[in-house]
């Protein structure tokens, strides 16, 4: 048997991917070693321009239980440092409080949904490519098997079996200088505040925030109540300079306890959870950022973490890797359908390597500003006075939630709003926009004519096969632009000012051929 397009890995980026493959008209086979998903607590939500990637495709309320549309954050933090986002014209940082197992839970249910064939307690074990197809060696339960596969993506993790079979370099950093400790736990109501959910130390005189990290001498300590209501807190503390830890070691409850002493300086008294679990007890030494070298290696390709490992400082990794797969699964859709140009798998990485670059850049910093240390105490002190310009907070709100990315887009550049992101644009739409995002849910590329002139939607027939059109209405008259492509990712491929004619009709061919192969 030969599958167009094996994933390897069924984590909320795999499974997201195959959606995103069946959508666009490909039956992809999904493997994964779990035997069942994993209830084991693990991320707890969604940050970033994702939550609004996913409520195009019409996930948002299978995931939160509430019809959208969503709405930005009024705070968050960088490193710790509060960010007030309530004064922003256009705050781009959204999030959903959503636990892993939940965000799984719903992309394998709409795979199902859609067809996806999901084979559990399968694993990769071998892989050889030749020019036709990647063979695979697969151990299931039902004993080892050999299958081809004209694609294959690693959605894999950080330790993916795809990317070293493959070769493909993975050069980074690991600090060994920290450690992390976190788990559930329950802390009696008298230390909390009932308004703010503040916890009140008045012995040390600390008032620390929730869902924050807050920065004390000897490290930092963050607390949240990730279930509001349930009594249960998730506690964590990030040290550095500490010991080494036998990491075969299982972590302990005391172990933690033991961590927050030293953070605080005191004894917290926090006692294990009541809750029905599962509950969180883990420990992380050493912080990997590492990139690998290439994305793709002939018909392999690599997705989130198998491609990019950082900090989860700030929580964009899901956000990066779910947005990996909503930029990747039209064009690997093309090249299977054979209409793809012959440098569009290639633009996969082009776009996404500098996204995942500037995370680990950002996270980095965030970890670093995080150390205790009397200079980096002055230098957090001067970022937090350059907060308080509404523009600078701006521009870590867009660079925390990736709505600074603008794609390159070569010839099609000419336009300021080439390479954006369209939701952007909501507010300046009039009607249409519900045309717009029913074609999105279903992943399909839509010309917007935003002149009601009929000749521009004539001048796409030899794409009607891959492109739709839709006729909307400029709610804004400053709005700089008569027309807009939109890729089924959501980002515009090429924008106009220029009104229906020949000039701008040989411009709007080009812009589809070069993205949507040739007319038919």
């Amino acid at each position: 048997m030969t599958a167009d397009v094996t994933i390897v890995g069924g984590g909320p980026n795999g499974l997201l991917l195959a959606c995103e493959l069946r959508l666009a008209g490909v039956r992809p086979l999904l493997l994964e070693r779990l035997h069942a998903r994993s209830e084991a607590p693990r991320a707890n939500g969604l940050v970033g321009r994702v939550v609004q990637a996913l409520e195009l495709r019409g996930l948002y309320e299978p995931l939160t239980g509430r019809s959208g549309p969503a709405q930005p954050l009024p705070f968050y933090q960088f490193s710790g440092l509060p960010l007030d986002l309530r004064d922003l014209r256009d705050n781009p940082l959204y999030a959903l409080q959503v636990p892993q197992a939940h965000i799984e839970q719903v992309l394998e249910e709409r795979a199902r949904e859609l067809g996806v064939e999901i084979r559990r307690g399968h694993e990769l074990t071998a892989l050889h490519q030749d020019d036709d197809a990647v063979t695979l060696d697969i151990r299931a339960p039902q004993g080892a098997y050999r299958t081809r596969t004209r694609y294959l993506v690693g959605a894999d993790g950080g330790h993916s079996t795809v990317r070293k079979q493959t070769g493909i370099a993975f050069p980074g950093t690991t600090d060994d200088s920290f450690a992390s400790r976190a788990g559930h736990v329950t802390i009696p109501d008298a230390l909390l505040d009932p308004a703010t959910g503040e916890l009140n130390l008045p012995e040390l005189d600390l008032h620390l925030r929730p869902y924050a990290h807050n920065r004390l001498p000897n490290g930092v300590l963050s607390f949240a109540m990730m279930q509001p209501g349930s009594g249960t807190h998730l506690v964590a503390t990030f040290e550095w300079d500490q010991p080494p830890v036998d990491d075969s070691t299982p972590m302990t409850f005391d172990e933690l306890r033991a961590g927050v002493r030293r953070v605080l300086g005191t004894d917290l008294p926090m006692s294990p959870p009541t809750t029905p679990g599962p509950h969180l007890l883990r420990r992380l030494t050493g912080i990997n950022s590492r990139h690998a070298d290439a994305y793709r290696a002939g018909r392999v390709l690599l997705l989130g973490d198998a491609a990019h490992v950082h900090s989860a400082v700030g929580g964009p990794g899901l956000n990066l890797g779910m947005q990996d797969a909503i930029n990747l699964g039209w064009k690997l859709a093309a090249q299977i359908h054979g209409w793809a140009p012959p440098t569009l798998l290639d633009t996969y990485q082009s776009e996404r390597a500098p996204v995942s670059r500037r995370v680990l850049m950002q996270t980095r910093a965030q970890m670093a500003l995080m150390r205790p240390a009397a200079d980096i105490t002055a230098t957090r002190d001067l970022l937090a006075e350059l907060l308080d310009d509404p523009h600078n907070r701006a521009r870590i709100a867009a660079l925390l939630s990736g709505a600074d990315i603008q794609y390159a887009m070569g010839h099609n550049a000419g336009h300021e709003l080439a390479g954006r992101w369209l939701p952007d644009l909501r507010e300046h739409v009039d009607e249409g926009w519900a045309r717009i995002t029913e074609r999105l849910r279903a992943a399909r590329p839509v010309l917007v004519d935003l002149t009601g002139h009929s000749a521009t939607a004539e001048a796409v027939d030899g794409w009607r096969d891959r492109v739709d059109v839709i006729t909307a209405r400029a709610a804004d008259r400053h709005l700089s632009a008569s027309a807009v492509l939109v890729r089924p990712d959501g980002y515009l491929a090429w924008a106009t000012d220029d009104r229906p004619g020949e000039s701008m009709h040989h411009d709007m061919h080009k812009a589809l051929a070069s993205w949507f192969g040739a007319a038919a």
